[in-house]
This record gives C-alpha cells, structure tokens and sequence, in this order.
C-alpha cells in the first residue's frame, strides 16, 4: 500500500522526477549530435544517447504513474496526498535498469575498441551479469515479507559483485592498450560506475530495515518512499548522464590523439572536425 504524503513529500517527488526527464532527455540529444567523434568511436557515444533516451521514457512513465497514484485530500485547514486507487507502477524503473544497465557496459567496451578476441568475452561477462543483478533483484522490491526481500537482495548481489571484479581486475589488464591521455578518464568511468551503483542495494537495505514492522512485514513508509525515489533519480542521472559524459570525453580525447597534424589543426579553428574510419 502506498502511505500517505504531506504536499510538500509529493511536490519533492514529482519535481526531482521532472529534474530526471529534463536532465536525461538533454544528455540523450548531446550524446546523439556527438561532434568531434571519429566513426571508431561512435558507437560508444550513440549508445550512451540512447541510454539516456530510454531512461527519459521511463521516467516519463513513473512520473505519470506516480502523479496518478495519488489524490489530494483536504481535512479542514490541511491537505495530504493519499492514495488514489490507481497502482503505481515501479516496475518501469527496473524495467529501465534491465535495458539500460547492460548497455553502460556496452559503451565502455565499445570506447576501448580492444580486438575483438578480448572485448568480445568481457562484454559478454558484463551483460550478461548486469541483466541478472537487474533480474533478480526485482522480486525483492516487490517482496512484502522481510526474509524474501533479504533472499532475492543477496542473490543479485552476487552478479553485482562479479560485474565489479570483471571491471576492475579483468578490465584493468586492457588499460595497457589504452593511450595514457585516457586511462585517467576510463578509471573515473570505473569508479563512477562502482559509487554510483553502490547506492541502489544501500538505498534498497536502507528502505527494507526502516520499513519493517515488529512481525516482519515489509511496510511502505512516506520517508522511505520519498528518499528512495529521489535518490534513484539521482544516481540515474550520475550513472546515464555523467557517466555517458565521461564516455564522450573518452571518446574525443582518443579521436583527436589519432588525427593527423593537419585535422587537428581544421578542428582547434573551430569549423569542424573531420569523421575518419
């Protein structure tokens, strides 16, 4: 059942999700002009774009079915919103997260442009990781009783955790091949990838300890409700947008490394920058 929200919870909600649609949707339509992208790199970029475009969908959704779940109730000189009948529908977010999330890892596979023999293994490994964590975690936000949130919470921690050793000891022998003008930036890539998905199993063990009653059942409280979704919004945000950011400049910083004298020159005059194979 969704718990009832002072005006001021729901107006905090709707307008981070509004944040959300905004920042991504813009993210979506930079990363899809991509300029100064050689064609080697596209891919990791028009991925990040659609991530971000995605994303905007979905949250599109949530927030029309968090708009929709509620109604405003006046009782004498206050207001509350309680709840309207109409479900709200949070499977969009992991609906979001099973699409998205593996094709983060496609992008940083992708920018790295390793030989195939080595990238096709790790990517692999990545998606198929990512999709499961996704897949198992989602019948433990829908769990009501406390002990089955805590099974499916540890189960997909495991990919969670196996995605963070491919990345940071398996991956990390490909940083060799890297020029050393990026390898600065592909770190970054990885540690923000590790903060930024740190926050949803925090997030989610958080919601599940201050939402469990004396008998052990799992009950939505307005804090809780109210946080979570706020900082789901962020750390999406930081994990599409920022991190499609970092891509970019990966992206570029390798095009312009591989330029010619005379390329690099018709670029820094700002007419623009010649697309190579």
């Amino acid at each position: 059942m969704l718990p009832e929200l002072s005006i001021s919870q729901f107006g905090f909600v709707l307008n981070f999700l509004s944040f959300a649609i905004a920042s991504l949707g813009a993210a979506a339509v930079f990363f899809f002009i991509g300029s100064g992208v050689n064609k080697r790199y596209r891919l990791a970029v028009v991925v990040s774009g659609l991530v971000c475009a995605i994303a905007t969908y979905h949250y599109v959704r949530i927030y029309e079915s968090f708009s929709n779940a509620y109604t405003l109730e006046r009782a004498g000189a206050g207001a509350r919103y309680v709840a309207s009948g109409a479900p709200f529908n949070d499977f969009y977010r992991y609906a979001d997260w099973f699409i998205t999330v593996p094709l983060l890892m496609v992008e940083l596979v992708a920018v790295l442009a390793l030989p195939r023999a080595q990238g096709r293994p790790l990517l692999a490994k990545l998606v198929v990781a990512t999709a499961l964590m996704i897949a198992l975690g989602y019948p433990g936000e829908i769990a009501t009783d406390v002990s089955t949130r805590w099974l499916w919470f540890g189960l997909s921690m495991l990919p969670f955790l196996y995605t963070l050793y491919v990345l940071f000891v398996e991956l990390g022998k490909a940083l060799e091949r890297q020029p050393a003008q990026v390898r600065g930036l592909i770190s970054l890539a990885r540690i923000l990838v590790l903060i930024t998905w740190s926050f949803y199993p925090i997030a989610f063990a958080l919601k599940t300890v201050f939402g469990t009653a004396a008998d052990g059942v799992f009950i939505s409280t307005a804090a809780g409700d109210v946080a979570i979704q706020i900082g789901y919004s962020i750390a999406d945000i930081t994990a599409k947008a920022g991190y499609g950011l970092v891509i970019y400049f990966i992206a570029r910083t390798k095009s312009e490394l591989e330029m010619s004298p005379e390329e690099l020159a018709i670029a820094e005059t700002g007419h623009g920058m010649p697309v190579r194979a």
